[in-house]
């Protein structure tokens, strides 16, 4: 029973930490796009500039709902198209490596789609308020 207990815990720590890690990096990926310098490179791929405002909350608000652990399915759900976007639109697929490597969004979508599988987890604001509906944890 003890070690049920303690590998129980070391599962919502571990599903804690990747939920903080990626909402971490998109919260600081998604502020660097209000930055006006974005604009020009939405423009340098066809993107319009009024889209800089858009894909920079894709970003930063989902960052913040997954560290809190609130609506986390909806934001990994939104972030994994934001990856997808940026590993077919952006860098075109052209090579998991170098410079144009995707392999950082690669491994972000992965994160994310194990974050809509598993949901908040037990050390969530979702968990604790306990009155948020499962398809919206």
């Amino acid at each position: 029973m003890d070690a049920i207990i303690r590998q129980s815990k070391f599962q919502d720590i571990t599903h804690f930490g990747i939920r903080i890690a990626i909402g971490v990096i998109f919260l600081v990926h998604g502020s660097q796009k209000f930055n006006p310098g974005f604009v020009g490179f939405l423009t340098s791929l066809g993107i319009p500039a009024e889209m800089q405002i858009p894909i920079a909350l894709v970003e930063f608000v989902p960052g913040i709902l997954l560290i809190v652990g609130v609506l986390t399915r909806i934001s990994s759900a939104l972030l994994a198209v934001d990856m997808l976007g940026a590993i077919f639109l952006v860098k075109h697929a052209a090579s998991l490596t170098g410079e144009r490597g995707f392999e950082f969004d690669l491994i972000l979508l992965a994160g994310n789609l194990a974050i809509i599988a598993g949901g908040p987890g037990r050390v969530s604001l979702s968990h604790i308020l306990k009155k948020v509906p499962r398809f919206l944890q």
